[in-house]
């Protein structure tokens, strides 16, 4: 089976809405920065606990979930 490579372009822009940049967002997340923008470049995946803490920080409705997190590359 082939890995999935997500979209997280609305990602990114939600967190420069709401956190300024990658890095502080990184710290309130927990993880590094450098493992934050792996997950970003779908290099490593996000955690179930990690997807959770994110929509919590970042202020994101249960219904667009999907649009964050799930959006395949076309």
């Amino acid at each position: 089976m082939n890995k999935i490579n997500y979209d997280y372009s609305k990602l990114r822009g939600r967190i420069v809405e709401k956190k300024g940049n990658i890095k502080k967002f990184s710290n309130d997340l927990g993880i590094s920065e450098t493992s934050l923008s792996n997950k970003l470049n779908n290099k490593t995946s996000f955690t179930q606990d990690e997807i959770f803490d994110s929509i919590y920080i970042l202020g994101i409705d249960n219904n667009k979930i999907k649009d964050y997190f799930f959006s395949v590359l076309s």
